[in-house]
C-alpha cells in the first residue's frame, strides 16, 4: 500500500508546475569607440541614451532560451563617445506551466533574473574603457511587459501587420 502511496505521489510531482534558471551566459557583447583618443579632449559632459529590450525562443519542449538586450550610446555633441552592445541570455525550464502563465513568465520572470548579469557586465565594459562608471537603473519588467502588450493590442485593433506576438488569454484590449 504504500508503495502505491509513493508512485501516487510521484505522478503528481510530476504534474506539478516547475520553473528554474538552468545556465546564464553573455550571448552578445560589444564596445566601441570610434573618435577615440580625439573625444577624450573633449570638455564638456556627455549625454547617454539607452535603450532596452527582451526576447526568447523555446528550445524544447519544456526549455526556453530568454534574453536581455541594452544599447547604452554616449556622445559628446555629436560625436560618440562610445556605444555597447550586449545581450544576457539564460535558458529557463518551464514544466506545466499554464499557457496563459507562460508569455509573463518569459517577458517579466526570466529578463528580471537576468538584469543584474547584464548591468555588470556592461558596467565592467566601460570600466575597461577608463571613462567614467555608468551603472543602469533598475527595470520594471512589469511595466515593460504591459506596455508591449497594449502596443500589441493598438497594431491588431488598427489592422496593421501582426508582429507574430500573440497577446495571452486575459490581456484585455485597449
Amino acid at each position: 500500500m504504500s508503495e502505491q502511496k509513493q508512485n501516487n505521489q510521484e505522478a503528481q510531482a510530476s504534474q506539478d508546475p516547475s520553473f528554474s534558471l538552468q545556465r546564464t551566459y553573455v550571448k552578445d557583447l560589444s564596445l566601441e569607440m570610434p573618435n577615440a583618443p580625439q573625444i577624450f579632449l573633449e570638455q564638456e559632459a556627455p549625454s547617454v541614451e539607452i535603450s532596452l529590450n527582451v526576447g526568447g525562443q523555446r528550445l524544447a519542449d519544456t526549455v526556453f532560451e530568454a534574453t536581455v538586450t541594452a544599447t547604452v550610446t554616449t556622445r559628446i555633441q555629436d560625436k560618440v563617445l562610445y556605444l555597447v552592445e550586449a545581450t544576457q541570455a539564460g535558458i529557463f525550464e518551464a514544466a506545466n506551466i499554464p499557457a496563459e502563465q507562460l508569455d509573463p513568465l518569459l517577458g517579466i520572470v526570466c529578463p528580471t533574473m537576468l538584469y543584474p548579469y547584464l548591468r555588470a557586465n556592461i558596467a565592467d565594459a566601460i570600466n575597461r574603457t577608463s571613462l567614467p562608471a555608468l551603472h543602469l537603473a533598475e527595470v520594471n519588467f512589469q511595466s515593460m511587459y504591459e506596455q508591449r502588450i497594449a502596443e500589441l493590442s493598438q497594431q491588431q485593433e488598427a489592422g496593421k501587420e501582426d508582429s507574430g506576438i500573440i497577446l495571452p488569454p486575459g490581456a484585455t484590449r485597449q
